[in-house]
This record gives C-alpha cells, structure tokens and sequence, in this order.
C-alpha cells in the first residue's frame, strides 16, 4: 500500500520556485549591501545611507568561511571519534 500524497506536483514545484526566488532575493539584497552599496555616491535616503556606512556585513561572509572550515573539521573528528570508540 503506497503512503497518501501529501502535495501535487504542481505546489511542491511551486514551492521550490519560491524558495529559489527567496534565496535569490536574499543573495542579492547582501551582496548590494557588502560590495554594490560602498562604489554609491553618499545617498540622502536614510536606510541606503546606513548601508552604505555599515562596516558588519561586507566582513561577516569572509570571516565566516575560516570558521565553517573549523567546524566541519571538528564535525568530522567527532563522528571520527564516535565511530571507533
């Protein structure tokens, strides 16, 4: 007996489309706010300008990358561990 089907085809490729497009706003949202905001003329907007003056978010993804390469390490030493003991 097959398990009942919780969605059609249809709403889990729509759902997929969404959180493709959800990803994709979310990709370039920051990376207007890492690279594209800092080559702008100052803005009189107060959100832009706050951007563009922000000194978090431009270092936060490369400072992140030596820190998941420590992870999954400790990750693999873990389950290394677990494993054999």
């Amino acid at each position: 007996m097959h398990p009942p089907r919780l969605h059609s085809d249809e709403t889990s490729a729509f759902r997929g489309w969404l959180f493709v497009a959800i990803g994709l706003g979310s990709f370039l949202g920051f990376l207007f706010a890492a690279v594209v905001s800092k080559f702008l003329p100052f803005s009189d907007n107060p959100v832009v300008a706050a951007i563009q003056s922000d000194r978090y978010y431009c270092f936060l993804v490369p400072l992140t990358v030596p820190i998941l390469f420590i992870a999954v390490y400790f990750h693999w030493l873990s389950m290394k561990l677990f494993k054999h003991a």
